[in-house]
């Protein structure tokens, strides 16, 4: 039969294009079906256009899920030294920007067109431009498209999540998952900056562009790294990662300077420089807006030997205790990936297929699994395909 594939594979990102070569390696004739005009288009714009392809040290724990045991298999199964055998053998350069965290030296396109040779060379079909009217399930698979009808003995739902529409992202996959009976746990932007309240923004206005490291912490998680003050709210690496763990209406503790105590700063300083101003000591240790917006005007005119304890106090807990409740957050336009998603309950950790239907296969974002920030969704892409692939009719 002329449309009849052992394998279809419906979307063309990370995960898509990983399993369908894959696939077809094992001898299975492998179609690719996807709506958008390009293919790969969030591998593109990943990690500033270099893509943060895996991180070396993918640990279980780096994931949320109602099921935090599910990653276990695939990782064990397909490892990030696997893929990063995979891209030494196509001569693509990379460097480590953090330990484990491994982006393309020149470009996003590199994993691509890896991605893409490896779909060639494997006889793999790609059909971009292809959306998908109706799905049915007999013996085989058979979907209806706007271009032709086609068969499958499997069928791989690679489609994402919601994060960044823009590129395409839509529910589809959802969609799949409760017509054959799936459950979906709620879905939501994650890895995505927060949103403050208009009174905050206009108090702090001119703290757009201030970065600096903090730890930030709610009632069951805290996040070390560097935050960004935007004319939207805040973001940067410390929030994007805390993002995954927030629920609407929390607040969220931020210490402003957790590599020193600010009470032994001042100590410091005042024993050396008692007739020094307040804020140009803590300018030594902060950035100088972040200190204006935290002092007010009675601080800003107090030398070191004038500061007693209510002051000192005070200063420890705006500095080391800054509490804000974020208004929400910039959602799915700008968001890396979505949290939630098609409920693990019903999925094999092993092969990823559906426990409810034979030959039916969902893999990467449209899960409910979520890695941090740092390269982990990308592996977990790959490392979910990599199972489906070879359990694959």
């Amino acid at each position: 039969m002329k449309n009849h594939y052992d394998v279809i594979v419906i979307g063309a990102g990370a995960a898509g294009l990983f399993c369908a070569f894959n696939s077809a390696i094992r001898n299975k004739r492998v179609l690719v079906l996807d709506h958008a005009n390009k293919v790969g288009k969030k591998i593109l714009m990943s990690g500033g256009g270099r893509c943060n392809f895996t991180n070396l040290n993918t640990m279980y724990d780096d994931f949320t899920s109602e099921n935090i045991h599910f990653v276990k298999s695939a990782l064990n199964q397909y490892s990030a030294y696997d893929y990063l055998n995979l891209v030494e053998s196509h001569n693509i350069e990379y460097v480590e920007k953090s330990p484990g965290q491994l982006f393309c030296k020149n470009s996003s396109k590199d994993i691509l067109k890896m991605l893409l040779d490896e779909c060639a060379k494997a006889s793999v079909k790609i059909f971009k431009k292809c959306s998908i009217n109706k799905i049915n399930k007999s013996d085989i698979y058979s979907i209806e498209t706007n271009v032709e009808n086609y068969t499958a003995n499997s069928l791989v739902v690679a489609t994402g999540g919601l994060s960044i529409p823009t590129l395409g992202a839509t529910g589809f996959g959802y969609e799949i998952a409760q017509q054959f009976g799936h459950k979906i746990v709620k879905t939501n932007a994650s890895l995505v900056p927060f949103t403050l309240s208009k009174k905050i923004l206009d108090k702090q206005k001119e703290l757009s562009g201030v970065s600096l490291p903090v730890l930030v912490s709610n009632k069951n998680h805290n996040v070390e790294d560097d935050l960004l003050f935007t004319h939207r709210g805040l973001s940067g690496p410390a929030i994007l990662k805390m993002s995954v763990y927030w629920k609407f209406g929390e607040e969220i503790l931020i210490d402003l300077l957790p590599s020193k105590n600010i009470k032994e700063v001042i100590k410091s300083e005042r024993l050396k420089h008692p007739d020094k101003l307040l804020i140009n000591s803590l300018s030594v240790v902060l950035p100088k807006r972040l200190v204006l917006y935290l002092c007010n005007e009675n601080l800003k005119e107090l030398k070191l030997k004038q500061l007693d304890k209510p002051v000192i106090d005070q200063l420890v807990k705006t500095i080391h205790e800054w509490t804000v409740t974020p208004s929400g957050t910039e959602g799915y336009k700008t968001a890396e990936v979505t949290s939630g998603g098609i409920s693990t309950e019903d999925i094999s950790s092993k092969t990823l297929e559906s426990k409810l239907h034979n030959n039916l296969y969902f893999i990467g974002e449209v899960l409910d699994v979520t890695g941090q920030l740092g390269g982990y969704n990308f592996q977990w892409a790959w490392s979910s395909a990599w199972c489906a692939s070879q359990a694959v009719k």
